[in-house]
C-alpha cells in the first residue's frame, strides 16, 4: 500500500503525508460564522474535512480535529468594508447576538447530522477564548510587528515582509497588493493599506464588546483562528484546512501573525477544498445565489426542482475530486441521487451473500479484475484523496455483485479471499469513509415539507402568525429540528431554537 499524499497548497504540490508526531494527527479546519443559515456551498467543507478525518483515522492515526465556530469579531474580506455579521444579525432579526448564534449553532449542528459527519474532537468558539486573542496581540505588539491607533491594533503587513514571505500561501506579491487595495473604513488609521486588525474600538452602538489593554472592543477575524488552534494543538500543528475561498486574506493572515507571536509555521500541510458554482459562479451571498440547507431538504429555492435528500448532497460532493470545481444542476443532483441508490442497493445485495464453493475453478480474470478494483480504492486515496475514483471502482463492482445475485456469475468463480475483500472494500469504503448511509438512518427527519421550511425562513419576524402552525403535526416536525413554538396572548405564534 502506498504512503498518503496530500496536496499542500503552501507547496502547490503532493506531498507525502507524515504527521509531526508518529501515530498522531493535529488538524484544524475553519468553521462557520454563525450569522445566519449554512448553505450548499458551506456543505462542501463539511462534508470534504470529514472524509479526511474518516481517512486519517482509519489509518490508524488517533486524531484531534479541531472546529471553531465563530460567533463573534471583526471581519476584513477582500474588496469589502469591515463588517462584524453577528451584530448586523443580530440587529435585523431584533434578537440578542448571543441568541442569534445559539439559534444557528443549533441549526448547523443539526445539518451536520443530516449530513452525517463525526463531530470534531474540540469545537471552541471565538467569544470562549477572548483572553487568549488579547494575549496573542500583546505578544505581536511587544515584538513590533503590530501597532495601536485610537483603540484599534493593526498587524505590520509592510514591516513583516521585510523579513518573511508574505503571499507564500495565496501566491500574491505585496507590490501589487499595495497598488491594488480599495480605500475602505478605517485605512486611514492604518500605516498600510494591506494591514489588517487585530483588535478594534468598538463603537457606542455596537452591541459584543470586551475590555482590553487598548479599551473596549472585539477581536479581527484572522486572530481567533491562531489563538484557538495554537492552544490546543500547539505552535505547529499538521493540518490545516477550509475553503479556497479562505486562502486569502484569512490563512495568510493567520500564517504571518502565528510565524511573528510562535516563530514558526503554524500547519505544515494546508488543505482547501474548490467551490461550489452556480452557472460558472460562486455561491454566496454577495452573488445572491445561495441555497440554503433548509431549502435543499424542502425543495423551495426556485432553482431546485424539487427537494434533495442530505445523503444525495454527500453523495454529490465526494463524486468530484475536492480540488475541483463543483457546479451545482438539478441534473447533476438528480444523477446523484440514482447513483447512490444503485450502490445502497449492491450494497445491500452483498452484505446478503454468503460464500459457497462447489470446488470448481476459480475465474482467474474475473478473480484477479475484482481484487484490483478493491485495492486500487486504497490508492485512489492515499493519491491526494480522490473519492471521484472510488466511487467509480464501486461502479464497477456493482454489476458482479448483482451478477453474483442473478446467478450470471456463479460465486466459485471468485475465491473466498476475493469475495472477503469485496465485501470488506464496501463496508470500509461506503459506510467508514465516504460516511454515506440510507436515508432512514438519517437524523432527525431531514424531509421538511412546506410548512415547516416557510416557518424557519420566516427569521426577520419576531413572531408568526398562527395559521402557520396550527397543526400539532407542524409543532411536533419543527421540534425534530430544534424550533419550539409558543402561543402569545395576542394570538400568534412565537418560536425559539431549543
Amino acid at each position: 500500500m502506498s504512503d498518503l499524499k496530500i496536496y499542500n497548497t503552501l507547496h502547490r504540490q503532493k506531498e507525502v503525508f507524515t504527521p509531526l508526531y508518529p501515530g498522531h494527527v493535529g488538524m484544524y479546519v475553519c468553521g462557520p460564522t454563525v450569522s445566519g443559515e449554512s448553505h450548499l456551498g458551506h456543505a462542501r467543507p463539511y462534508i470534504t474535512f470529514d472524509v479526511v478525518y474518516r481517512y486519517l483515522k482509519h489509518l490508524g492515526y488517533k486524531v484531534r480535529y479541531v472546529r471553531n465556530i465563530t460567533d463573534a469579531g471583526h471581519f476584513e474580506e477582500e474588496g469589502r468594508a469591515a463588517e462584524d455579521k453577528i451584530a448586523k444579525g443580530a440587529l435585523l432579526e431584533k434578537l440578542e447576538p448571543m441568541e442569534l448564534v445559539q439559534k444557528y449553532t443549533n441549526l448547523y449542528h443539526w445539518a451536520m447530522l443530516q449530513f452525517n459527519c463525526l463531530e470534531p474532537s474540540i469545537e471552541p468558539t471565538a467569544t470562549g477564548h477572548i483572553l487568549e486573542q488579547i494575549a496573542m496581540i500583546q505578544n505581536i505588539i511587544d515584538k513590533g510587528y503590530a501597532y495601536e491607533v485610537n483603540g484599534s491594533v493593526y498587524f505590520d503587513v509592510k514591516k513583516y515582509a521585510e523579513k518573511y514571505d508574505y503571499g507564500m500561501l495565496s501566491g500574491r506579491v505585496l507590490e501589487d497588493m499595495l497598488e491594488t487595495t480599495r480605500e475602505l473604513e478605517s485605512q486611514d488609521e492604518k500605516h498600510n493599506k494591506v494591514d489588517f486588525a487585530l483588535w478594534k474600538k468598538a463603537p457606542p452602538e455596537h452591541l459584543m464588546r470586551w475590555s482590553s489593554p487598548w479599551g473596549e472592543g472585539f477581536p479581527g477575524w484572522h486572530i481567533e483562528c491562531s489563538a484557538m488552534s495554537s492552544k490546543y494543538l500547539g505552535h505547529q500543528f499538521d493540518i490545516h484546512g477550509g475553503g479556497m475561498d479562505l486562502q486569502f486574506p484569512h490563512h495568510e493572515c493567520e500564517i504571518a501573525q502565528s510565524e511573528i507571536a510562535h516563530g514558526e509555521l503554524m500547519a505544515r500541510y494546508w488543505v482547501h477544498n474548490n467551490m461550489i458554482t452556480i452557472n460558472g459562479r460562486k455561491m454566496g451571498k454577495a452573488y445572491n445565489n445561495t441555497i440554503k440547507l433548509t431549502e435543499i431538504f424542502a425543495g423551495t429555492h426556485p432553482l431546485l426542482e424539487r427537494p434533495y435528500s442530505p445523503m444525495t448532497i454527500r453523495f454529490f460532493v465526494l463524486q468530484t475530486h475536492y480540488r475541483s470545481t463543483l457546479d451545482f444542476s438539478n441534473e447533476a443532483l438528480q444523477a446523484a441521487e440514482k447513483g447512490l441508490q444503485r450502490l445502497w442497493a449492491a450494497y445491500e445485495v452483498l452484505q446478503k451473500l454468503t460464500y459457497e464453493s462447489n470446488g470448481s475453478a476459480v475465474n482467474e480474470e474475473l478473480d484477479k479484475q475484482v481484487q484490483q478494483w478493491c485495492r486500487e480504492c486504497d490508492e485512489f486515496m492515499n493519491d491526494d484523496l480522490n473519492t471521484a475514483k472510488v466511487l467509480a471502482n464501486l461502479f464497477e463492482l456493482t454489476p458482479v455483485i448483482n451478477s453474483l445475485k442473478g446467478g450470471q456469475i456463479k460465486m466459485h468463480e471468485l475465491s473466498e479471499a476475493t469475495f472477503q475483500l469485496l465485501q470488506k472494500t464496501w463496508q470500509t469504503y461506503l459506510i467508514g469513509i465516504l460516511g454515506l448511509q440510507p436515508e432512514s438512518q438519517v437524523t432527525d427527519n431531514s424531509k421538511l415539507d412546506g410548512a415547516l421550511q416557510l416557518l424557519i425562513e420566516m427569521r426577520k419576524e419576531a413572531k408568526l402568525r398562527k395559521d402557520y402552525a396550527t397543526s400539532d403535526k407542524i409543532r411536533n416536525q419543527l421540534l425534530t429540528v430544534g424550533i419550539q413554538l409558543k402561543d402569545e396572548k395576542d394570538g400568534s405564534v412565537s418560536y425559539s431554537i431549543v
